[in-house]
């Protein structure tokens, strides 16, 4: 009688979790599905060949049902409801990656700054198919998610699918993953800010980084911001907001429309430009996710940045998390987001306006040969009998050699990161092409 009893129970809590939230002309259908439900899970539970754990069968078909909806939308038990909280407030432990879930498999959206999964050289793109050779294929996202964890100072061993290569395996360490979102520095004469998530904060701490720029930079003016997105997964929609607020004087920044034509948000720009109508690029590539997209799409459609890089992620949906506690928690997709042009980020990412592929330094012998390039041909100075230019020798050659030390900076720029390399000419000219006569 007993297990009678408890089949009729599971499938009246859930009939009434549905009818009380959704109630459609079609609730018949639904119910003779909830009681199939209810069936099967009796029969399981009773007939199996071995003994099952009902609460496991039950959680079971709780993640089965998010495995028909989106990959952003799951069930998270109370030890990954936990990890998402401390992800969001900056500190949290495990590897440095943002991942999700395609056609069953675990993929990196972008690994952290300065994490381990960074430092082994995760990118953007990459399919984790094993954990210390165990198939992920077929796992939920927090089962998977439950196998890269660990302790701290242990070690995984990662297999990964790139496109173009082989498998291969990384040995990663373990590590608590503290997270700083926001850190900036001066190159030559522009602002260099990089924003790593948008956690907790990250709205203030920007304010702060161009406070500091601006301090140390002194008499020197700043000619304009790069706005460094790439490999930012995104985080909390709010501190997407205000980053994009810091940089326009009004207007649309994001749209997030709903399943009802009723559910419509609009969040919108304050007067107030951190920058002081001075010249931006923003950086991104395809592990620019989410909140990052927002900023990107909000600052290109009021032409008040130029996008630099390459196609952003695509991840233009919109979580709530629903607490059950104790029992963890539900993410579920509520809504898309829409740039201020009306374009769904959702699927197709954020295009930049000039695009730029990352490409890797070139070997060590050839930055070898490239800085010797830099030595300086022959010039005017060189001729015989050539005029002087008023200076004195000293004062000659300190000209030459602080010519000569950005000269390199620049190329070591343009090798370690191409990309940055180009925001940084970008700006200049612009600047030089504002400051010219009659404009």
């Amino acid at each position: 009688m007993r297990k009678y009893l408890i089949g009729a129970v599971v499938g009246l809590t859930v009939g009434v979790i549905i009818a009380a939230a959704t109630p459609r002309a079609d609730q018949e259908e639904t119910y003779e599905y909830l009681d199939l439900f209810a069936v099967i899970f009796e029969q399981i539970r009773s007939g199996y060949v071995e003994e099952v754990d009902e609460a496991e069968l039950i959680k079971s078909a709780i993640h089965g049902m998010f495995l028909s909806l989106d990959p952003h939308s799951t069930y998270l038990e109370p030890e990954g409801y936990q990890e998402v909280r401390e992800r969001t407030s900056g500190a949290f432990g495990g590897l440095g990656i943002e991942v999700t879930q395609e056609d069953g498999w675990v993929k990196v959206v972008s690994p952290i700054d300065d994490t381990p999964a960074a430092r082994a050289g995760l990118q953007s793109g990459d399919f984790i198919t094993h954990v210390d050779g165990e198939s992920l294929f077929g796992l939920t996202l927090q089962e998977a998610v439950d196998l890269l964890r660990g302790e701290i100072d242990s070690e995984v061993v990662l297999t990964i699918a790139r496109e173009g290569e082989d498998p291969f395996d990384v040995p990663i360490i373990r590590a608590e993953i503290k997270t700083t979102a926001v850190r900036h520095r001066i190159i030559d004469d522009i602002g260099y800010i990089r924003i790593s998530n948008f956690s907790e904060r990250v709205g203030t701490d920007l304010e702060s980084a161009f406070d500091s720029l601006r301090e140390e930079a002194g008499d020197a003016p700043l000619l304009g911001f790069v706005l460094d997105l790439r490999n930012n997964p995104g985080g909390l929609l709010n501190e997407a907001v205000k980053v994009s607020d810091a940089f326009l004087e009004r207007g649309e920044i994001v749209t997030i429309r709903g399943r009802e034509q009723s559910e419509i948000q609009r969040h919108s720009a304050s007067a107030g430009d951190l920058a002081e109508g001075l010249p931006v690029v923003v950086l991104i590539n395809s592990g620019s996710a989410s909140a990052s997209e927002i900023v990107a799409g909000a600052l290109r459609d009021h032409s008040r940045a130029v996008i630099v890089g390459t196609r952003s992620f695509g991840k233009g949906s919109v979580q709530n998390i629903h607490t059950l506690d104790p029992r963890g928690a539900i993410r579920l997709t509520v809504a898309r987001y829409y740039t201020p042009s009306g374009q769904s980020i959702q699927g197709l990412g954020v295009e930049p306006h000039v695009h730029i592929r990352f490409v890797l330094p070139p070997p060590e012998e050839e930055e070898e040969e490239e800085e010797s390039s830099l030595r300086r041909p022959g010039v005017e100075n060189d001729l015989r009998g050539s005029l002087d230019g008023g200076l004195s020798e000293e004062e000659r050659q300190q000209v030459e050699e602080e010519a000569e030390q950005r000269a390199r900076a620049a190329e070591t720029l343009r090798r370690d990161d191409n990309q940055l390399a180009y925001a940084v000419d970008l700006i200049r000219g612009i600047s030089l092409h504002d400051l010219a006569p009659g404009r």
